[in-house]
């Protein structure tokens, strides 16, 4: 991909400017309201420089500054543009604080160093609920190493919104090509030979737009392109801009919507010649992940012409009554608890899918969402024939949408895995169109996620199959937690990363750490635990990533390791937290949680398990209220044997409260007259 030249116009100022919501500020001889927090470095106001800044030193080991804005509400989506420079090295990031929740959600990050200003921008959803807005720096670690912040600039409205009457042209940019570009028309940069008309917002001489000419074109086809800013959302809604086109026949003009991997749909080029005025274009934008606008202009000669754009404006209402609402992909998810949602079997197939549960016991693990629920097994030695073909078919989805489907599966027992589960997608005549998956040479006993994106130019349904082609060949075959979304499943819809004290451990520890204090001590691993007869085969987030455990044999009886959370602050209402934990081995001991209050040396006891629970990963949920600031600590105590191993993963806290209340008790033992009774 070329690289990306920021347009600037320094010398000018805003002629009609959008008007700045709370928390806009120029650090001019005051800081708006925004205040560092004291636990961290202090910002600096530069009232000679108008901007404010973190540098780097040697004399604290605290290396991070912390920058809070006053409360903020607001109840339509706006948008924020942070102009900011990272000299050196370091980092800078934005968060978002809700009122009364102990966690931060971070929007955005960057790493980019300059000599001079950058520009930023992030889209901000609308909300009932107040929040604040947390800018973190981290200079690098010279002291010639600062961060700072030269303007902090909130409008109503999507980032993709334009007049191009700021200096910062609202953070589009120009691809650079040497011979074509964009540039900042109207005002003093007006040439007196152009043939383009006065700024559309103004309607005069003074205002602004962006325009390309072909002046300079050398050769065939040359490009000039102009992209907004990157959304932090998906959207979806009526894009709405004005354009002048002069010698329309000697350039291409396009508007496509590009995503992450650089992947581009066109939405709109004329249909016809246009007259000498401002044509306003309005064209819906229907995606399902983050993206960016880009206005595209293709010159067959140095005699195509020019192109100008302005105004540009985003409603989430569609332009179109005909446009279709969105389809609701969620018709085809399903986590088989209380039945088979809308997956069905065609009765002259017969019924070779069967909903089963486990209770949580020591032979055979159990359900993916919670351990001890209910899923789909197929190839059961009661219903397996030699020859037999089992489908399991899913409803219908949209056409013309790119989908994304998950899924879980757990194998057992087969001798050759060819055919065990594939995965069809079929139009509405119950045609087969794709085969679009088939299960590799994997790992059995242990639940193992796949994604799939397709999208077709017809009505479908999702297909699963399996096939069983010699009775002594077949095994089990287990399905769970079926997920159908838009869009493509390698691009997150969304920018929220895990707040503090969520973790899966895939990527690392997340914010935990170990209390040194301990004889013993939590391993982040992958696959199966060393010792036979104890600890998962694979976590529980993807089947293949990472969880936390402790290694039995490394220690000894009664020794314990502890897993602190970072600080989380206090809040005023109930808070859930969940998790996943394996206590399989048959001298297990003990893990317990606790809730740790920074001011008081007691800690609270929130939930407990002892002794073996079962070969599954089981879910853990607790809810719990705390106004002070404080710590979640897991601790895991070693048993009475090497088959001891405990492990932990996916954690996650929201607002409670917990859905499945049954799961708080503080004590259980997994010994009882009904350990191990397999339900099916």
């Amino acid at each position: 991909m070329l690289p990306f030249l920021v347009i600037i116009l320094p010398v000018l100022l805003p002629l009609r400017a959008q008007q700045l919501l709370q928390g806009s500020c120029t650090f001019e001889g005051s800081t708006c309201g925004y205040s560092s927090d004291p636990a961290h470095l202090k910002w600096s106001l530069n009232t000679e420089g108008h901007y404010i800044t973190v540098d780097s030193t040697k004399e604290v080991t605290e290396k991070r500054a912390v920058l809070i804005s006053p409360i903020l509400e607001f109840l339509d989506w706006s948008c924020v543009r942070i102009v900011y420079q990272i000299s050196g090295s370091g980092t800078l990031q934005m968060y978002i604080r809700p009122e009364g929740e102990s966690f931060d959600y971070r929007l955005w990050s960057s790493q980019d160093t300059s000599d001079s200003w950058l520009i930023a921008t992030v889209d901000l959803r609308n909300t009932l609920n107040q929040y604040k807005i947390i800018f973190e720096g981290t200079p690098g670690e010279d002291l010639s190493h600062s961060v700072a912040i030269f303007e902090i600039r909130i409008v109503q409205g999507y980032c993709i919104e334009c007049n191009f009457e700021e200096h910062h042209i609202c953070g589009y940019t120009n691809v650079w090509n040497p011979n074509v570009n964009w540039y900042v028309g109207g005002y003093i940069s007006r040439d007196p030979l152009s043939s383009l008309l006065d700024d559309h917002t103004m309607s005069n001489q003074r205002g602004h737009y962006m325009y390309v000419d072909s002046i300079y074109v050398k050769n065939f086809q040359e490009v000039a392109q102009l992209a907004s800013p990157m959304t932090m959302f998906p959207i979806a809604g009526c894009l709405s801009f004005y354009y002048h086109r002069n010698q329309g026949k000697g350039n291409i003009f396009s508007v496509f919507t590009r995503d992450v991997f650089g992947h581009y749909e066109e939405i709109w080029r004329p249909e016809k010649q246009e007259t000498s005025t401002w044509n306003r274009v309005k064209v819906d934008i229907k995606t399902h992940h983050p993206l960016q606008v880009v206005f595209e202009v293709a010159f067959s000669s140095a005699k195509g012409g020019s192109i100008a754009v302005d105004d540009i404006s985003f409603s989430a209402d569609f332009c179109n009554t005909e446009t279709e609402p969105f389809f609701d992909p969620s018709i085809a998810n399903c986590d088989f608890e209380e039945d088979f949602c809308r997956y069905y079997q065609e009765s002259s197939e017969g019924s070779m899918w069967r909903r089963v549960s486990i209770n949580p016991n020591v032979y055979r693990i159990g359900d993916h969402t919670k351990g001890s629920g209910s899923f789909l097994l197929a190839n059961t030695r009661y219903s397996s024939r030699p020859g037999y073909v089992a489908r399991l078919y899913g409803p219908f989805l949209q056409e013309n949408v790119k989908y994304c489907l998950k899924f879980f599966y757990a194998l057992y027992g087969f001798i050759k895995t060819e055919n065990t589960l594939i995965v069809y997608i079929y139009d509405e005549n119950s045609v087969a169109l794709e085969k679009v998956w088939n299960v590799p040479e994997s790992s059995r006993g242990s639940w193992i996620r796949v994604e799939i994106s397709f999208h077709k130019p017809m009505p479908t349904k999702v297909v699963f199959v399996s096939i069983c082609r010699n009775f002594w060949d077949c095994g089990l075959v287990a399905l769970d937690d079926i997920s159908v979304t838009h869009g493509d499943c390698h691009i997150t819809a969304g920018i929220h990363h895990s707040p503090a004290g969520e973790c899966n451990f895939d990527k690392n520890e997340c914010e935990y750490t170990q209390d040194e204090k301990d004889k013993g001590q939590w391993i982040r691993k992958r696959g199966q635990t060393p010792t036979s007869y104890t600890g998962p085969k694979g976590d529980h987030t993807t089947g293949v990533g990472y969880y936390m455990y402790i290694e039995a044999s490394h220690m000894f009886t009664g020794h314990n390791a502890r897993l602190l959370s970072s600080n989380l602050r206090g809040f005023l209402h109930q808070q859930c937290l969940t998790f996943f934990y394996s206590m399989y081995g048959s001298g297990t001991g003990m893990l317990s949680v606790y809730l740790k209050k920074n001011e008081d040396k007691r800690e609270i006891l929130l939930w407990r398990r002892r002794g073996e629970q079962s070969i599954s990963w089981l879910k853990g949920s607790v809810e719990y209220e705390c106004e002070q600031n404080h710590q979640i600590v897991f601790e895991a105590i070693r048993g009475i044997s090497i088959r001891s191993d405990i492990a932990i993963d996916d954690i996650v806290m929201k607002k409670g409260p917990c859905k499945e209340l049954k799961e708080t008790s503080f004590d259980h033992s997994g010994f009882s007259e009904n350990f191990n009774v397999i339900d099916y």
